[in-house]
């Protein structure tokens, strides 16, 4: 009687204890906010410089945006085999190893590089945030493992340079925003891979030049923002050759050096069926001066008129001056053939 009493006694004791060791993986961290049985935990904001260890295994987002964390590391997230959702930005990210996830945000961070690794462990990922950083450029190696990603968000850091091949395993891209970057040139192979990019963000970088072939492998473009640059004159087979169903272009906010052949080229986009210039009547003339401040539509086709008239003009002169030249030489001639007889006639006197 009494041993079994002990035994019972001792079950009860240890019963909470089994249930808290089955259930841990429950129980939410102490500073942070879980929802739908611990499946989504939110820490946003509450000054942790580390990944809290006890976040449940079966969680499957997790917002740690808003703190001071300096690093993550795979061993920052063991045991959340579930874990498909990381949000970490506005910390002071400056070296990071996630692991398998399929949305990473660390925008607002302090990162300089990706890792040449970067993407090893993230194969799954299909929605990546790294904007409002410190990158500088971008090679292939760091992103050579994201076959599936579909949405890449690189603006507003200092990407100046990036190699021609960095983007060759995102065949899958739908959208990628390189906004407030440095890009001077948009060249020739960089998009090659991106047949399913539908859209493709440049607004306000430095880019002077498209290259003629950039843009002719993306069938599926839907919309290019190139507002905020330093194009001053644009081919148009640049964008002829672009063979989609229907693009959407945002021209503004650019030097434009507006002349005839400038002119022309607008006037061949907007007859393209599947072109359209969206921002067209805000196309602002920067050059020449008699010109600078108006919008390039206002102008019609003064332009094109004014060339037009200063070839006449130009054509005219010259014909001018080559018929005074003719003439002055003809002049000159008959002058010089009756010298040239009255010395005769003086001779044979």
């Amino acid at each position: 009687m009494f041993a079994g009493g002990c035994t019972m006694l001792g079950a009860a004791l240890l019963l909470p204890v089994l249930l808290n060791t089955a259930l841990g993986f429950k129980l939410c961290p102490s500073p942070c906010l879980c929802y739908e049985s611990s499946d989504l935990v939110e820490c946003r904001s509450r000054g942790l410089v580390q990944v809290p260890p006890s976040v449940p295994h079966g969680s499957w987002l997790l917002d740690m945006s808003g703190n001071k964390l300096s690093e993550v590391h795979n061993r920052s997230f063991k045991g959340l085999w579930s874990l498909k959702i990381l949000l970490l930005s506005n910390n002071s990210i400056q070296t990071l190893q996630p692991q398998f996830l399929e949305k990473l945000d660390l925008s607002f961070n302090q990162l300089r590089w990706l890792p040449q690794d970067f993407s090893e462990s993230l194969s799954s990922l299909l929605d990546l945030k790294v904007d409002h950083n410190l990158l500088q450029h971008l090679d292939s190696a760091s992103l050579g493992d994201f076959e599936n990603l579909r949405k890449l968000d690189l603006s507003y850091n200092r990407i100046q340079a990036m190699d021609v091949r960095a983007f060759n395993s995102l065949s899958r891209l739908s959208l990628l925003n390189l906004e407030g970057n440095r890009l001077n040139v948009l060249r020739n192979g960089l998009l090659s891979r991106q047949q399913t990019l539908e859209v493709l963000l440049l607004t306000h970088n430095n880019i002077s030049v498209i290259e003629a072939e950039a843009l002719t492998p993306l069938r599926h473009l839907a919309l290019l923002g190139l507002r905020g640059n330093q194009l001053e004159h644009i081919r148009f087979k640049t964008f002829q050759r672009l063979h989609t169903t229907s693009t959407h272009l945002q021209m503004s906010l650019n030097p434009w050096a507006c002349d005839c052949d400038l002119q022309r080229v607008f006037g061949k986009i907007q007859r393209v069926r599947h072109l359209h210039v969206e921002d067209y009547k805000d196309i602002i003339c920067h050059t020449p001066a008699q010109q600078a401040g108006s919008s390039l539509a206002s102008l019609d086709s003064q332009l094109c008129m004014a060339e037009t008239a200063s070839v006449l003009v130009i054509t005219i002169t010259v014909m001018l001056a080559v018929i005074g030249t003719l003439v002055k030489a003809e002049h000159n001639r008959k002058n010089k053939q009756t010298v040239s007889d009255t010395e005769s006639q003086r001779q044979e006197r």
